[in-house]
């Protein structure tokens, strides 16, 4: 048995291999049959949508997640191979209280040890959900609840007008939204905020590829396979021009293909970097450097595809019916060019960055540990 009666605070953690394993309605069962608090990757963030979305773990995943981690006893986790993203540079830093159960197809993973003393399962994510699907848990709706009130309190932190701005095309979406996202600030702004409405959206992510660039290409295939249901597509400025001709694609295929620009006028991972470790010298990553933007809606014009030009993200709501009918669109939204992106576990400490008021983390703390 994996659920002993000793564990009090389990956390299920499951990664993209639980959605190639094709383990994805399992892991829903389990997690509304138990109450157990379902944690996801970056890659597996559309694994635990609507009311079963509490956050992903990781260097830039929500602050609510990584410290349901350091509190939890138990984590099973399941399709995820525990990069050092999720679990950073020291792996004693990673959930100090927790024992750790991992299933994994992947043997080569599996090698690695995060813990001394964790317990592996090389099995297919499908087979092990089977598993613990069988064996008598409890139910553990009170330490749900903690999760979900901690959640609460903290939902007005780290929020950049990026993820505003992902919450205002959220709003706009339909059920089960198909969704795909390209590489930058945009990438994790949207795996932070994107809740989608429904079990059975997606939200295609390059992962560790780090493909930028690719969430047109993505749309495009999408929109082809769902045989002109609406997909849309969330990009940077920097990533839509490693693919822009595509619009010729989208064009002549006729595909309803939603694109919306999170137009900061920057690179703005790298610029990140470059503005808080290298003194602002800011290489082709912002104006001042050499990078430059060119006018979307011209370009989506040209291209004989009807667009807009957002001053604000809350312009959106002007538009509902270019989202929901049968046309491509582009929306070009502009952002400051100084948005950052918060939260941030530290390499070597995992402490997460910026501080927050002392009162609000020992209201967390409190709740998480009652």
């Amino acid at each position: 048995m994996i659920f002993k009666t000793v564990f009090k605070k389990p956390v299920l953690l499951v990664g993209n291999g639980v959605r190639t394993a094709d383990a994805v309605d399992m892991v829903h069962e389990f997690a509304k049959k138990t109450n157990i608090p379902l944690l996801t990757t970056m890659n597996g963030v559309d694994l635990a949508q609507d009311d079963l979305h509490i956050g992903f773990i990781g260097t830039h995943g929500n602050r609510v997640a990584n410290m349901i981690m350091r509190e939890c006893d138990l984590i099973v986790s399941v399709g995820a191979r525990l990069s050092l993203r999720q679990v950073g540079r020291y792996t004693a830093n990673f959930a100090p209280q927790a024992h750790l159960v991992r299933a994994d197809i992947d043997e080569s993973e599996l090698s690695r040890n995060i813990k001394v003393d964790e317990d592996k399962f090389h099995t297919d994510a499908r087979d092990f959900m089977r598993k613990i699907l069988d064996e008598p848990v409890g139910d553990f709706s009170a330490w749900r609840q903690q999760c979900m009130e901690a959640k609460a309190v903290l939902d007005n932190y780290d929020k950049q007008p990026g993820n505003y701005a992902v919450e205002a095309i959220g709003a706009l979406l339909p059920p089960n939204a198909n969704v795909s996202v390209d590489v930058g600030m945009h990438q994790c702004w949207t795996a932070q905020s994107l809740v989608l409405k429904g079990y059975k959206g997606r939200i295609h992510i390059s992962g560790g590829y780090g493909t930028m660039g690719c969430s047109l290409p993505f749309a495009i295939g999408s929109a082809i396979a769902k045989k002109s249901e609406p997909v849309f597509c969330i990009t940077g400025d920097g990533g839509f021009q490693m693919n822009i001709q595509e619009l010729e694609t989208v064009k002549r295929e006729k595909l309803p293909v939603k694109i919306f620009i999170l137009n900061n006028r920057v690179l703005g991972k790298i610029s990140e970097t470059q503005h808080f470790s290298h003194g602002d010298r800011f290489a082709c990553t912002a104006v001042s450097g050499g990078y430059t933007v060119p006018e979307f809606l011209k370009l989506a014009e040209a291209y004989g595809i009807k667009a807009a030009k957002l001053a604000d993200y809350n312009d959106l709501v002007n538009y509902k019916e270019w989202v929901t009918d049968y046309e491509p669109c582009l929306f070009d939204i502009a952002l400051p060019e100084d948005s950052l992106l918060t939260p941030k576990i530290k390499w070597e400490t995992g402490k997460i960055s910026p501080a927050i008021p002392e009162d609000v983390v020992e209201k967390v703390m409190f709740l998480l540990r009652k």
